[in-house]
């Protein structure tokens, strides 16, 4: 029989070398090593219903079938995107048959379980509860947010991990040499720099591993045809088939939140370099700049306010000059308010500020406007005494009066306390100042 040649095959690598028992699967040790719970349910024979989450590439479908096939299970796949409510009917059918007929527990699998509609997982739901199925779904994304609380109270959540580049090497070199299933009879070699450039910039996803090393065997292999090369996947190779690195990002789950939170958290600790860093990598991965824009605009009002008061015309004035340039070059701007951001001087006193004054207002109520500070601008006004008594500050010397703006039932509060951080340092001077002038008046009135 005449082996077909590997590369021509309609399947992709990455699927071909799926692993389907479970020495034969690279990573996980934390829940797959001797005595760690996945190996304890397989030799056990029995599994409970689970949701393996974790970045794409680290082996969630793999997984479930690894474990389906180690208990004997009925194994059914179900697309939460190409599948609607009549799969599931079919499915629950199938199970009792299944069930009544062969004495076999049905275990589905659902691939993006987040992408799960609520009316799909109430259909799954009874069925999960009373034990004619057993979910194993898979998830990219944080399933508290994505999974109603009825059914994912019944699955354990196994965190998956990003694969170590030692991991991608030993797939990437089983790959080379599995004669089945892989390159194995084409005789290629890959050298180290490049087996080490692949398994760094496959960013701990088996899946693009194998995706490079096919086509990176495509072109050794034609090179070879065409040129006479020696049948070796050299770094260049690599290079050219991974073309550009492609980082693990979602711009609408976990991973956003993680990356705008060690940006915020960057800027807040006055640490330039990892707040550019986060800046660029929310970048490279896709984020909207205008989305982060807005989140610098509220950073310098939160965590820098009066401490520099320029950090707020910065924010806003590099939206401004990213919507006049556009990306890529508008980004620059961006990044100089970045660095401009980490290393302003920190004051969250306007933020403290807004907080205690909303909840003095909630405690309070609607007091009344002092009179002497009320607007008098008909007669009637006047002789209910709006506006009586006050003392008009540029009458005065040194421009400051002694005259309370609170309502008197909370005159004595003070939301606004300076820092000795930059531009604060000089109105708490000022202040200060100020509360002595009005102290030194007392005395001498009394």
């Amino acid at each position: 029989m005449i082996r077909s040649h590997p590369l021509d095959s309609p399947v992709p690598l990455a699927e071909r070398m799926r692993p389907v028992r479970a020495e034969h699967f690279f990573g996980q040790e934390k829940i797959l090593a001797k005595g760690k719970i996945l190996r304890e349910l397989m030799h056990s024979g029995s599994i409970p219903s689970m949701i393996l989450w974790g970045p794409p590439g680290t082996g969630k479908t793999s997984l479930a079938t690894i474990l389906s096939g180690a208990v004997g299970g009925h194994f059914v796949f179900f697309s939460a995107v190409l599948s609607g409510i009549q799969q599931v009917k079919k499915i629950v059918i199938e199970a009792r048959e299944q069930q009544q007929k062969n004495g076999l527990k049905t275990i589905l699998f659902v691939d993006e379980i987040h992408r799960f509609n609520k009316s799909q997982q109430d259909a799954f739901l009874p069925h999960v509860e009373s034990g004619l199925l057993t979910l194993i779904g898979a998830t990219t994304e944080n399933p508290s947010f994505q999974v109603i609380a009825p059914l994912l109270s019944r699955c354990r959540v196994l965190v998956l991990e990003p694969l170590s580049e030692s991991d991608l090497k030993k797939i990437v070199r089983n790959a080379l040499k599995n004669s089945d299933q892989g390159l194995g009879n084409l005789g290629l070699n890959l050298a180290d720099e490049g087996l080490a450039f692949l398994a760094r910039i496959a960013d701990g996803d088996a899946r693009k591993a194998l995706n490079i090393l096919e086509v990176a065997a495509t072109l050794a292999c034609n090179r070879k045809r065409s040129q006479g090369d020696s049948f070796e996947i050299s770094l260049t190779i690599v290079e050219e088939a991974s073309q550009k690195r492609t980082l693990r990002y979602d711009k609408n789950g976990e991973e956003h939140y993680n990356h705008i939170s060690a940006l915020h958290k960057s800027l807040r600790d006055s640490d330039p370099d990892g707040a550019i860093y986060w800046f660029y990598r929310m970048i490279e991965a896709g984020e909207d700049p205008l989305y982060i824009s807005r989140r610098l605009i509220r950073f310098a009002s939160e965590d820098i306010g009066v401490a520099d008061p320029h950090a707020l015309v910065q924010a806003t004035s590099s939206r401004s000059a990213f919507q006049f340039l556009g990306s890529p070059e508008g980004e620059l701007c961006i990044a100089q308010t970045v660095i401009y951001l980490a290393t302003a001087p920190k004051s969250n006193a306007v933020y403290t500020a807004s907080k205690e004054v909303h909840k003095v207002i909630e405690e309070t109520g609607t007091l009344a406007v002092p009179k002497h500070i009320r607007n008098s601008p008909t007669h009637l006004m006047k002789t209910l005494g709006y506006g009586k008594n006050y003392k008009y500050v540029h009458d005065f010397k040194n421009g400051f009066v002694e005259q309370s703006h609170l309502p008197p039932e909370i005159e004595e509060k003070t939301f606004y306390k300076p820092t000795n951080r930059g531009y604060e340092s000089l109105i708490k001077e000022r202040l200060e100042k100020w509360k002595k002038l009005l102290k030194q008046k007392r005395h001498n009135s009394s």
